[in-house]
């Protein structure tokens, strides 16, 4: 046991949502969930103080549910992280590259390595967690079965590096939210960002009104994405984010004209942009 606060993030060690945490809260104790339930519902019980939550990917887009996840919660975005995305082949010490006739990867990695695969002859196969699939092959001893991962899996489970950051594309990042039960709406660095959710009112034309007092009063929305709720066609809520802190005063402009045009207005969180979105 350790007397550092904890953060929370779904998977195994290894996961690149455990680099995040690495990278972003170096001075927490990772808290490994099964689930982004389970991550929530730790800093809801008091398990953990923070929770690090993925919200979309460069390669493969926004991360399923999280959306849906995130404005029942009850919790507040306090920050955000990006976190390059390098992916490393590894397996147990002592085994040469060539050896390895298998290769084991969430299936999303799989893809994002097939050229250095294809060089060495290599078969990807899928697996359900990446990290996961280090520590199988750990714990099981293979020596013909390789993992992607990140190198922070390597190291959590004893494996040894065999080709170091092999992705096809130089610009896969995935973004994190840090969520705590607590907000934090103070002015901190250089610049901030809004996170909110919101539901029109049923008039003609209400997305387009509520949304006009941003390009007024020049406030630049980086996101907008919609998403049925309550399984219902006709329920339509709206995610968005904006650079700027609510009290700015195009901002409260902003908000105060889309708050006369919806149903539903809620801030998820306020807090700093992360120096890599620029």
């Amino acid at each position: 046991m350790t007397d550092r606060p904890r953060i929370a993030f779904q998977g195994e060690l290894g996961a690149y949502s455990h680099q995040a945490c690495h990278d972003a809260r170096p001075g927490y104790e990772p808290l490994p969930c099964r689930s982004f339930e389970d991550t929530i519902r730790a800093v809801q019980s008091g398990a953990a103080e923070l929770a690090m939550l993925p919200v979309e990917n460069t390669t493969y887009g926004r991360v399923a549910d999280i959306h849906r996840l995130l404005p029942e919660s009850g919790l507040h975005i306090v920050d955000e992280a990006f976190v390059r995305v390098h992916i490393s082949l590894m397996a147990m010490p002592g085994v040469h590259i060539d050896e390895i006739e298998t290769v084991r990867a969430h299936l999303v990695l799989l893809p994002q390595c097939q050229n250095f695969l294809d060089q060495f002859g290599i078969r990807g196969e899928p697996a359900a967690d990446s990290a996961g699939a280090a520590a199988d092959i750990a714990r099981r001893g293979l020596r013909n079965v390789g993992a992607l991962a990140s190198d922070l899996a390597a190291e959590a489970y004893g494996l040894e590096i065999l080709a170091r950051h092999i992705e096809d594309q130089a610009h896969n990042t995935t973004r994190f939210l840090i969520m705590s039960e607590k907000p934090d709406h103070t002015p901190r660095g250089d610049s901030m960002m809004t996170t909110f959710v919101f539901r029109v009112r049923n008039i003609p034309a209400a997305l387009y009104k509520a949304l006009g007092g941003f390009a007024t009063n020049g406030v630049n929305m980086t996101k907008l994405e919609s998403y049925m709720v309550d399984g219902s066609f006709s329920a339509t809520q709206f995610y968005a984010d904006i650079e700027g802190h609510p009290d700015d005063p195009g901002v409260k402009l902003a908000l105060d004209e889309l708050d006369y045009f919806t149903d539903r207005l809620d801030v998820l969180g306020v807090y700093p942009a992360d120096p890599k979105r620029h």
